[in-house]
């Protein structure tokens, strides 16, 4: 017993050390975003393509990333995700040419896409039960902590070395934990070991090959995904969003109705007939979208509004928003037990805390002015911070648990894609809200992006309330067992 939670332990330290390098590069380059383009000389355009580049790759990554890993076990697939996120890093940091770091933020994006989803899927595999949600809180913790890290190391090195050497050095800084975690992934994540239970409606031995991949399914997904997110990522012109939004629901039909055709003819579907069907998941995933885009979006627009409506540095600005996410780490490493006390309803108290805790910062930027505005709006995000903690790895380990073991890096990975979806069309959408504002004063224009991020606050709770009202009994069906012997009526059973 001793030496699995030992085996245990190492695996979950792998899972870790990949989020957190993953967080931690994302989070050092975005305030590093300035002088890059003072260095490179790039066009907005191509800045909108390195900084938005990475989010489109790691969500198209994800749901491929799951689907293999699901099939043909986890491990060569996280140790090839690192391999190329440190690699692509490695050469982003040498580039010259704006296009050409493009093509290595795309590259990255990809390998941390591949990294986390099997990061889902083994945590999934490995632990169960009150385990798994302490095992989800950890890792919420590590991201929490590498984000936090993340502006002032960023801003530090631009202080230290100068805006031609300083982003630089930003590519640079996650390449030991991510040579770290590639060797502890190669020692200590376990041997491929593909699931080989068929969905249900499956015939046994069907699909295998590249056909068990379900390209098509795989295809469409990629499509969508691209298809939702190309417009918020991009500024695309009305006609260009309209035209994808219909493209994508098109899409979208056209996968649904070939999943359902996968299922009748016994071949393997890429999504599991379980998860569409299960309202708890479906309701837990569009929670999380909202809570994530709300959130992210919220702290974009707050960063904006110290430096430009406030006039503070790249430094003070990040010490405002840091107490967000030292909160988030603290209440996410208890929350995994509190979930055992309150159950479902600490989600709804979370998004409430947060829904107030987003208004009143508003509030505050309306009404108040001078020195104790910055003090103010910490606090907000001392709330935020500790609402996220009750709400993500709460949330996301009740929606994995109506996952079937077979479907665990999928399951994971269409949670992780729709957060990213929600994340592109929130920032752009709330962000837009604080730019285009024909609002006085900044105070008034923040003001306004709080209102916005209050509502779909607001529906996120709706949604989690929902969500705990359609909970069944039991959770998605596992694997059958094998076949029992017949009882004859009447014989008694023994033990």
């Amino acid at each position: 017993m001793h030496r699995t939670a030992k085996k245990q332990n190492r695996i979950l330290a792998v899972c870790l050390a990949g989020g957190f390098t993953t967080m931690l590069d994302n989070s050092v380059l975005n305030i590093a975003v300035p002088a890059l383009r003072s260095s490179l000389e790039a066009s907005a355009t191509q800045i909108q393509w390195i900084v938005a580049g990475y989010s489109l790759a790691f969500g198209l990554a994800l749901i491929p990333g799951g689907r293999l890993g699901d099939l043909r076990g986890r491990k060569q697939f996280f140790v090839a995700g690192i391999a190329l996120f440190v690699v692509a890093g490695l050469f982003a940091a040498a580039a010259t040419d704006p296009w050409l770091l493009v093509v290595l933020r795309l590259l990255q994006g990809a390998g941390a896409g591949l990294v986390n989803s099997q990061m889902i899927g083994t945590l999934q595999d490995v632990f169960t039960g009150p385990a798994r949600t302490r095992a989800l809180g950890l890792y919420q913790v590590t991201c929490a902590v590498a984000i936090a890290l993340g502006p002032p190391l960023g801003g530090a090195l631009i202080a230290l070395a100068g805006p031609e050497w300083g982003w630089r050095l930003a590519f640079l800084i996650s390449a030991p934990s991510g040579l770290a975690t590639l060797v502890l992934a190669v020692r200590h994540l376990p041997r491929p070991a593909p699931r080989t239970t068929p969905a249900p409606g499956t015939a046994p031995g069907a699909a295998r090959g590249l056909a068990s991949l379900d390209p098509l399914g795989l295809l469409l997904t990629a499509a969508i995904t691209v298809a939702v997110m190309l417009p918020f990522v991009t500024s695309a012109p009305l006609p260009a969003q309209l035209g994808l939004g219909a493209a994508a629901v098109a899409m979208a039909v056209l996968l649904a109705r070939w999943q359902r055709h996968c299922v009748a003819t016994g071949r393997q579907p890429l999504i599991h007939p379980a998860l569409p069907r299960s309202a708890p998941y479906t309701l837990g995933t569009l929670t999380a979208m909202a809570q994530f885009g709300a959130s992210l979006a919220g702290g974009l627009v707050l960063v904006m509004f110290l430096q430009d409506g406030l006039g503070l540095s790249p430094l003070a600005a990040a010490a405002v928003t840091l107490p967000s996410a030292v909160a988030m780490a603290v209440v996410s490493s208890f929350a995994w037990r509190a979930v055992q006390r309150f159950g479902a309803h600490l989600v709804p108290l979370g998004l409430t805390l947060a829904l107030a805790a987003v208004l009143l910062s508003g509030l505050a930027a309306l009404w108040t002015t001078g020195p104790w505005l910055p003090v103010l709006l910490g606090l907000g995000q001392l709330c935020t911070g500790a609402a996220a903690g009750l709400v993500v790895s709460p949330n996301q380990a009740q929606v994995l648990r109506y996952a079937p073991a077979e479907a665990a890096g999928v399951a994971g990975g269409i949670l992780q894609m729709s957060q990213r979806i929600a994340a592109a069309v929130g920032i752009s959408a709330i962000s837009g809200i604080y730019l285009n504002s024909s609002a006085a004063t900044p105070g008034t224009a923040y003001f306004q992006a709080a209102l916005a991020c209050t509502a779909v606050f607001a529906l996120a709770l709706l949604l989690s309330v929902l969500a705990n009202r359609s909970t069944p009994d039991q959770p998605a069906p596992a694997p059958a067992p094998a076949p029992r012997p017949e009882v004859r009526e009447g014989a008694v059973q023994g033990d």
